[in-house]
């Protein structure tokens, strides 16, 4: 398998040539090139391919107006911007595009969202297309293959994850995880002034790896990475935007004692998280098999709602008594509760307290058996 069809391209193939710019996000080396560089191909049209990681190319996109980006793009019709987080005052330029330059298509792609602010507010307001690209999904790979296949690769999954170098290199996945999950991850990071000690930011990644699934405590991971809270906060706030974790909080709406505050970090790959572990053992001779399973089902199902243009916010539910739910989902007013078992035999029970506080929740048990309707495919 060498060239995996992506939901997203059909999506964005209908928004192109509206006068609008194209926004695509995603973690580093989900693919987002090899989508543009698929959808600029389709179009035949001629195009420009341009660089935040050099440094030309920040000078010449960074302070500029329309009769100089005119010259610069010449003919060309398509103009594609790779890491434009890295550029200054991008959003501006974007502006500039779009509202001066209307026969050129500009594609930007960001894999940190450091710039989002600039790239999302004023000046683009009304003038652009967001898109998140995830590494491979469970539907994507069935489209690929087949339901059958995939179903049988989950634990694979697990372990290994879904990136594309991974899914279409599989005879030395543990390598190709080990780079992907290097300095590289997170290189944006590493650019910014505010990382001041490198070896902090991995301490606590592993920490954080270690506690998949589990509530965090900034002052206790402090403790552990040597830290003190502030800066234990901040790095992690600054990974999340670079798209290596995120951070899903507690569910409280009308119960007295659920818990107020509290967050749940996960990784948006389960590869990259046991990479970062160094641990590629499989299910059946290691203990985080529920965490990974949690984390799995949560981004796949992320990844399917996304795909499906589905607004969905996602939470964890906890009481002071230690009563908990792994999922909470409000999707159009709906809410739905999730119980995630990685063994078919345990029938997990929804805490009383929850079904009376919420009654019209759907319940739902999410295991390798009930997994893929909840994902795009009724099995």
């Amino acid at each position: 398998m060498t060239q995996i069809k992506r939901t997203l391209e059909a999506n964005i193939k209908k928004r192109l040539f509206q006068n609008k710019a194209i926004l695509i996000f995603g973690p580093r080396q989900v693919g987002k090139s090899t989508l543009c560089e698929r959808i600029i191909a389709a179009t035949g049209k001629p195009f420009l391919f341009l660089s935040g990681d050099e440094f030309d190319t920040r000078e010449e996109l960074s302070n500029t107006n329309a009769v100089r980006l005119k010259n610069l793009f010449g003919n060309n019709k398509l103009i594609y911007i790779d890491e434009a987080q890295r550029i200054p005052n991008i959003g501006l330029t974007l502006k500039i595009i779009v509202d001066q330059i209307r026969e050129v298509q500009v594609i930007a792609t960001g894999s940190s969202s450091f710039d989002l602010a600039n790239l999302s507010q004023e000046p683009l307001t009304g003038r652009k297309f967001e898109f998140f690209l995830y590494p491979f999904s469970f539907g994507e790979l069935v489209e690929e293959s087949s339901l059958l296949k995939e179903k049988r690769m989950l634990e694979h999954r697990l372990i290994f994850g879904s990136y594309p170098e991974i899914v279409t290199h599989p005879e030395d996945a543990k390598e190709r995880l080990q780079l992907v999950s290097g300095s590289y991850l997170y290189q944006d990071l590493l650019m910014l002034d505010q990382i001041k000690k490198p070896k902090l930011l991995e301490k606590l990644l592993k920490a954080l790896a270690l506690q998949l699934g589990s509530e965090i405590n900034y002052h206790e991971l402090g403790q552990i990475v040597g830290a003190d809270k502030i800066t234990v906060e901040k790095y992690i706030d600054l990974l999340e935007k670079a798209y290596v974790i995120f951070r899903i909080p507690g569910f409280n709406r009308n119960i007295r004692n659920e818990l107020k505050k509290g967050k749940k970090i996960y990784f948006f790959d389960c590869g990259i998280r046991n990479a970062i572990l160094g641990n590629f053992n499989p299910l059946s001779s290691r203990s985080d098999g529920g965490a990974l399973w949690e984390n799995y089902f949560l981004v796949e199902r992320m990844k399917y709602l996304a795909y499906q243009k589905q607004d969905a916010q996602f939470y964890f539910w906890r009481t002071t008594a230690q009563q908990e739910i792994d999922f909470v989902e409000v999707s159009e007013g709906v809410i739905s509760a999730y119980e995630c078992k990685l063994s078919t035999s345990k029938k997990p029970k929804f805490p009383l307290p929850f079904r009376r506080g919420y009654p019209e929740a759907q319940l739902h048990v999410i295991n390798p058996q009930t997994l893929t309707e909840f994902i795009g495919y009724n099995s």
